[in-house]
């Protein structure tokens, strides 16, 4: 229990251990280089519930928005800021994952508006600062409180045994590459997410967004964005939801080479001590064959980081 010690004794972790034995050690073992483990972020890594934590930096800069231009809010989804009723973003990101990609879009929208033409030094210091003040809505802690422990462990725990991990999210990429290093121990190179368009400013000799999202790293988008980062199939990975099935089952593989370990973090747990418990959004994921799935209620002994540890 020593590697894993937020980890309860269960099938669940004995089937880690003695997957990532097979792979790191004996006649079996697969070569350092080819030891690749892909994470998701939101709900797998870090706490998404009530709200996925970069869309609580972004409607905190749509506000801004709104005070500069008040007429704003009779259209989506300023409208939803303006009024509190934040159900319509949960919504548009709930419809995306049943197949109805309308009110993304409109999201998406308003969400490049934010960049188009921004130096990304500047985006940095932004979400930089945001990092060093805010808070999570319903822990109170900063968001450095709010990464799952277990799954922090578990990283570690795979690079000590020669394991490569990214994170692979459907999150905006340098949004993510601002903590990644201080949360996780991962750095900003190996991070593989949503992206906005990019373009050089020769003039100005700096690196701007444009006003498009160059792709949205979700769905069979995920396998795509690992193979051209890193050439390789991964050998572990893990997600919470649907849109991360692609990439659970490009790890698993398709019989003609090693078979990969794949992890589907479930939120079940009713005591309070994580996110609130939802199948919703997860459904295809949780039924699928050849996924390994994590109770968080009955795989986990601790949840989040004890205070201060964050």
């Amino acid at each position: 229990m020593t590697h894993l010690p937020s980890w309860n004794d269960t099938v669940t972790r004995q089937k880690i251990v003695d997957f990532v034995e097979s792979v790191s050690s004996g006649p079996d073992a697969v070569p350092v280089e080819e030891r690749i483990a892909v994470f998701d972020n939101d709900g797998t890594l870090w706490s998404e519930k009530p709200v996925i934590i970069q869309l609580d930096y972004i409607i905190g800069q749509w506000a801004a928005e709104l005070k500069r231009d008040p007429s704003l809010a009779e259209r989506q989804p300023y409208r939803a800021v303006a009024t509190g009723d934040l159900g319509w973003l949960g919504a548009a990101v709930e419809k995306h994952y049943a197949g109805d990609d309308s009110d993304l879009k409109v999201l998406l929208g308003a969400l490049v508006g934010l960049t188009d033409g921004m130096p990304v030094a500047e985006y940095a210091a932004s979400v930089a600062e945001f990092f060093r003040t805010a808070t999570h809505p319903t822990l109170g802690t900063p968001f450095s409180g709010a990464v799952y422990q277990p799954m922090r462990e578990l990283l570690r725990y795979l690079e000590h045994h020669g394991f490569s991990c990214y994170i692979v999210s459907g999150g905006e990429r340098d949004f993510m590459r601002s903590i990644t290093q201080e949360y996780y121990g991962i750095p900003p190179e190996r991070v593989i997410g949503s992206a906005y368009g990019l373009t050089y400013d020769a003039e100005a000799r700096t690196v701007r967004y444009s006003a498009n999202l160059d792709y949205l790293d979700d769905g069979h988008i995920k396998p795509v964005r690992i193979w051209s980062r890193t050439g390789r199939r991964p050998l572990l990975a893990a997600g919470n939801a649907n849109g991360d099935l692609p990439m659970l089952q490009f790890a698993v593989g398709d019989g003609t080479a090693r078979r990969g370990l794949a992890l589907l973090v479930h939120h079940d747990d009713h005591s309070g001590r994580g996110d609130t418990p939802y199948d919703k959004g997860a459904e295809q994921a949780l039924a699928a064959d050849d996924i390994t799935v994590i109770s968080v209620a009955d795989d986990w002994s601790q949840v989040f980081p004890a205070q201060g540890e964050g």
